[in-house]
């Protein structure tokens, strides 16, 4: 037997003790991973400087603050999402009562990314725990410091029955050979697709947190100061590396200069000097970083874009003169380049964004009520904002997930802990009442009856 395959033959034992089911343990192990958390949490900060230079005050906000809302969140509400839910009965039931009873799937499988490699390890990993199941969790070698940190606070807190970090550099063919209860994957469509067909091996669920071009639509009503600021702050998040900023702007004809201009004066008071400056993050590795600098030779016209080797910075980039089949609108950029599209009618906008994949975000700014709700009832994605980039992802009482190309499932909060349980339906009858309908001999009476009571 491999490590991998005894790391979770281990967890189902342990699980099948049903210990993980009390609400108890649940609270008690959730409080020791906040409390190895806050021990560590300045560990974690220097991890995502060194891994991506995320400053410590946006990978706290980004990634670490996030965690502690979802631990709280779940401390505060796991004994009332575990109970039993009653629910109306039916004529057929009667005279039972009917009870949907959530219960753990037993051994999960967590797969996180490297753009935001602790909230996106941990945050599952708390829904998780939350609904009483174990968990191998395996986090990306790309973001080698934090994975090294992440792992070194699951072992001190956990032991490897219930909850195992492995090696980042694990062999990807034997941990999805496994037979997990659910695996639970972040990061691009390609490896997601990976991920499905091993699962579908053993008949395992999935939830696909994936990515895909989210567009945002600013139209001529927009408040274009407002939109300017939010569009860049959500943007530069992490340099552009964020599996729910802008990917493109598709702006309005008559505001669309006035845009530009506004997001130029906000990147030059945000991040001077960014190709250089320190609290600007870089670009993850090489290979991403040289793919970015090939998207910007495929412009004509590029407003900064300016960039340090030694450093893999990349200034964020404004192309102006973009269109739906330029080079660019072909895959999703997963950098600090912006794509600007005019346009004129809102409804050709819409018709060329249903062309493509369901984005797992969707952006609008606009002061027109009706023209946000046509855009949000006719788009299909995952979820988005009004005047607003990226915030939807904060609220931990939204469900956060894609739809089709930009993956299925969704997590934060309540939705988390649904996530990893299985609603399971039962019906608690009595033995002093006896329906003589609902048996034999089923003949012509008892057809005319039924048909008048059913």
């Amino acid at each position: 037997m491999g490590e991998i395959a005894e790391i979770v033959a281990n967890q189902r034992k342990f699980f099948n003790t049903d210990a993980t089911k009390s609400i108890g343990f649940r609270v008690e192990m959730l409080k020791k991973l906040d409390h190895a958390i806050r021990d560590n949490e300045a560990l974690i900060l220097d991890a995502l400087y060194e891994d991506l230079s995320k400053s410590k005050a946006e990978g706290y906000m980004t990634e670490v603050a996030m965690v502690y809302d979802e631990i709280n969140e779940a401390l505060k509400n796991v004994g009332k999402w575990s109970r039993p839910q009653r629910v109306r009965g039916t004529i057929s039931t009667f005279p039972a009562k009917s009870y949907i009873h959530p219960e753990p799937y037993g051994v999960v499988l967590i797969m996180s990314p490297w753009n935001y490699p602790f909230d996106l390890a941990i945050a599952p990993l708390v829904a998780a725990m939350a609904a009483g199941n174990c968990a191998v969790l395996k986090c990306s070698r790309s973001s080698a410091r934090t994975s090294k940190i992440i792992k070194q606070i699951i072992d001190s807190a956990f032991d490897s029955h219930y909850v195992c970090c492995v090696e980042p550099d694990a062999d990807h063919e034997q941990l999805l050979a496994q037979r997990y209860d659910y695996i639970f994957f972040t990061g691009g469509a390609r490896v997601g697709k990976t991920v499905m067909r091993a699962a579908s091996e053993h008949l395992t669920p999935v939830s696909l947190e994936l990515g895909g071009k989210c567009p945002c639509i600013v139209d001529e009503t927009a408040d274009i100061k407002i939109a300017a600021k939010r569009i860049v702050w959500g943007k530069l998040l992490n340099a552009g590396q964020t599996c729910v900023s802008v990917d493109y702007i598709v702006a309005h004809r008559s505001v669309k200069d006035a845009l530009i201009a506004a997001m130029q004066d906000e990147i030059a008071r945000r991040y001077p000097c960014a190709a250089t400056n320190d609290s600007y993050p870089r670009i993850i590795n090489e290979r991403h970083y040289r793919r970015l600098l090939d998207l910007i030779q495929t412009e004509d016209d590029v407003i900064g874009g300016e960039s340090n080797d030694s450093d893999r910075k990349i200034a964020p980039a404004i192309f102006p003169h973009a269109d739906f089949d330029h080079e660019i609108m072909k895959e999703e950029i997963f950098g600090p380049l912006v794509p600007v599209i005019e346009y004129q009618d809102i409804e050709g906008v819409i018709d060329a964004i249903k062309q493509l994949e369901k984005p797992l975000a969707c952006y609008v700014f606009t002061q027109n009520d009706s023209q946000a709700n046509r855009i949000i009832q006719s788009l299909s994605f995952g979820g988005g904002c009004v005047n607003d980039e990226i915030m939807h992802f904060t609220n931990h009482h939204l469900p956060f997930g894609g739809v089709g190309n930009s993956g299925m499932g969704s997590y934060h909060g309540k939705f988390g802990f649904d996530t990893f349980s299985h609603k399971k339906g039962i019906v608690r009858n009595t033995v002093k009442i006896d329906v003589p309908a609902r048996y034999a001999p089923f003949d012509c009476a008892k057809l005319r009856l039924l048909k008048k009571i059913l």
